[in-house]
Parts: C-alpha cells; structure tokens; sequence
C-alpha cells in the first residue's frame, strides 16, 4: 500500500503539537540566576547548543550528529512521565517503566518509520551502551552542574544534597570526557565549601 502523504504531514503535525508539552514540564534545577525553575524544553534545547559547542572534545568513535539529535528527544518522554528528581529515590521507583510507556506513545504518533527512528535514539541514550549515548549523557550530567553552581547551589542546597551523591550522579562525565574530570571535582569542592552540598561525616 502506497503511504498517504496527507496522513504522513497530519501525524507529523500532531507529533509537534504534542511535544509543546515539554515546554510545561517543570524542572528541579532552576536557571542560572535562580529566578524560576527551568523546564525541560529549555534543558533540551541547552544540552543541543553544549554538544554543537563541546564536539570537539568527543572521541572519534562520537558521532556527533546522532548526539544532536539523541538530546533534543531524550527528556521527550517527560510529557507524560513528568521529571524525575536524579535525587529523589522514592520517585525513581517505577520511572523507567512510566518513560518506557511514555516513548511507546508519543512515538507511535507519528508515521511508523520516523517513529522508530527517534524511538531508538531514545532507547540509544538509555541502554548508555555506544560511546555515543555516553557522550551524550555525559553532557546531560554537566549541564546541571553548572547550573546548580551558578544558582547558589541550586537543587543541591534545596534538596540537601551529598557529596557522595553528586559525584555518582557526575561519573558518566569521568568516563566520556575525562579531561572536564578535574572541573567537575573542583565545582563540587567549592560547593560544598559553601555549604551547597551536604558533606558527609568520614
């Protein structure tokens, strides 16, 4: 059967009328001058400028290309499932199978081929298994990081945040970009020199 190509531009019309959402999707981590919580469009659209503006620290088996287009459809996803709190374990219990649910429809709305395709860019990031999806989340981690530094510690000083926790929450970035390892150590330092994040007892 020959594709409609007026069906194809319905669902395809439908698809961007629904992912607006994510424009009303809150956020734990607030903007840089901590005037409002950032929402997850906004999250998406600077993960997309820091993997144009950070390329060149990809390995050679990155393809950046595909990172582009992994973080602008990663957080999709939370149009329904909501933003969960890297933090907060009680609201991580059941996610990945409230997000799984969530790309099998927004997904499904559009035309099968061009659904599949941004379903396994999703699924791509997830699994975390190509050196790709490790840049890429590597990147997600960094964002809020810099963020929550430049808003006096943020979520972090919000949420009472650890160390510990901060760096585990950061490891993707020692392992994909390695040489912004150092930084990441010296912004938790300073933070928690400032009592922004919760340092614990030895």
């Amino acid at each position: 059967m020959v594709p409609d190509p007026i069906d194809r531009l319905r669902r395809q019309l439908a698809f961007l009328v629904e992912v607006d959402r994510l424009k009303l999707v809150l956020r734990r981590v607030p903007v840089m001058d901590a005037s409002r919580l950032e929402n997850s469009a906004e999250h998406s659209w600077h993960l997309a400028v820091a993997a144009l503006v950070m390329a060149d620290h990809a390995g050679p088996e990155v393809d950046v290309n595909r990172v582009l287009r992994m973080v602008v459809v990663h957080d999709l996803v939370e149009i329904d499932a909501g933003d969960t709190f890297a933090y907060d374990t009680a609201a991580n219990v059941g996610r990945v199978e409230r997000e799984i649910l969530a790309a099998e429809r927004l997904f499904g709305i559009l035309p099968a081929a061009e659904g599949e395709e941004l379903r396994a860019l999703w699924d791509e990031f997830e699994a975390g298994a190509t050196a790709t999806a490790r840049f890429a989340i590597a990147l997600d981690r960094l964002l809020p990081l810099l963020v929550n530094d430049r808003a006096n510690g943020g979520s972090w000083r919000e949420h009472g945040v650890s160390r510990s926790q901060v760096l585990a929450r950061m490891r993707p970035i020692e392992g994909a970009i390695p040489a912004f390892w150092p930084l990441v150590l010296e912004i938790v330092e300073r933070n928690c020199e400032r009592g922004h994040i919760k340092v614990e007892a030895l």
